[in-house]
């Protein structure tokens, strides 16, 4: 029996761990990859306090784990399928047919990079089209690529890939990026990056790897097509609740709605991170809400007796 259960081991669950322990809970953290959660696929980092010079986000997730190893990392690595909750304790079903039962929950589940769901995006995934620079970009050393999207991931990995590729076409499909202004004047300022506004990716083609891409641009009512090895896809994340569906209340997006505690619909049960209702999708505002959560949780706790 757990005082608390939290699924998710990005910058919120970490957070929320570290918290955990140091109040003396008894906690397990659950996540089925590992530890890091995005941070593993961001390249650089440079908005987190602490590091003037920037660090990448392996770097931040291995000192994020080593911190809470200092304290005894109780870690199960697994995909909670289902959540229950019966006479007041909630029952978290694991992949491996584990069953976790605790007081509380939090879920920092994140979310999963959005699609473009147009043809040829799923039969070239990982033969061409990525959504980590971090993982793919050594692989098109002094190729042609394209990066989609308009806010501070797309450009900051557009930046990032200049490393490797000779020439990036980063499409946009509105007429000014959202992106805060430092990354924008770095993209005008690149020689490898130009730019193609109000323009839209339509289809993916190739025979074993992606050979070239279909384009339209909106205001000329345009079809292009560009030869490019690589598309690069930064277009916004979306939420991993499906299997929450009527457990939790959800935004029309699939988003966790909380309050300012971040307390769920269902009482019990908190959420922090890139899977909760929210502007701002940041590792800062993560660690943050993480931090709340558990001391909510932890007055929860004190209220019920525990």
């Amino acid at each position: 029996m757990y005082d608390l259960v939290i699924v998710g081991a990005g910058p919120a669950g970490i957070t929320a761990y570290l918290y955990a322990k140091r109040s003396l809970l008894e906690v397990v953290l659950v996540d089925k990859i590992g530890i890091g959660g995005q941070l593993l696929l961001i390249d650089f980092i440079e908005n987190y306090p602490g590091f003037p010079e920037g660090i990448t986000g392996f770097e931040l997730a291995d000192l994020f784990r080593r911190h809470i190893e200092t304290l005894g990392l109780n870690f199960k690595q697994g995909e909670v399928k289902k959540l229950e909750k019966r006479d007041n304790l909630f029952n978290l079903y694991l992949d491996n047919n584990e069953i976790l039962t605790s007081k509380t929950v939090l879920l920092s589940i994140g979310a999963s990079p959005r699609k473009l769901n147009i043809p040829g995006e799923k039969e070239f995934t990982g033969r061409g089209v990525s959504y980590c620079a971090t993982c793919d970009g050594p692989f098109f050393k002094d190729k042609i690529i394209a990066v989609v999207g308009g806010g501070d991931t797309a450009l900051q990995e557009a930046i990032s890939l200049t490393k490797f590729a000779k020439k990036i076409y980063l499409i946009h499909r509105r007429n000014t990026f959202r992106a805060t202004k430092i990354l924008q004047e770095r993209v005008f300022k690149e020689e490898k990056i130009e730019i193609l506004w109000n323009t839209i990716v339509t289809q993916i083609k190739g025979k074993d790897q992606v050979e070239e891409i279909e384009i339209f641009n909106k205001e000329r009512e345009e079809r292009t097509i560009l030869k490019v090895s690589g598309i690069f896809i930064f277009i916004g994340y979306e939420p991993n609740t499906d299997w929450l569906k009527g457990v939790v209340e959800l935004d029309e997006e699939g988003f966790i709605i909380t309050d300012g505690e971040m307390r769920t619909s269902l009482p019990g049960v908190w959420a922090a991170g890139d899977c909760r209702s929210k502007i701002g999708k940041q590792i800062v505002i993560a660690c943050g809400e993480g931090a709340v959560a558990v001391i909510s949780i932890e007055n929860y706790l004190q209220s019920i007796g525990s």
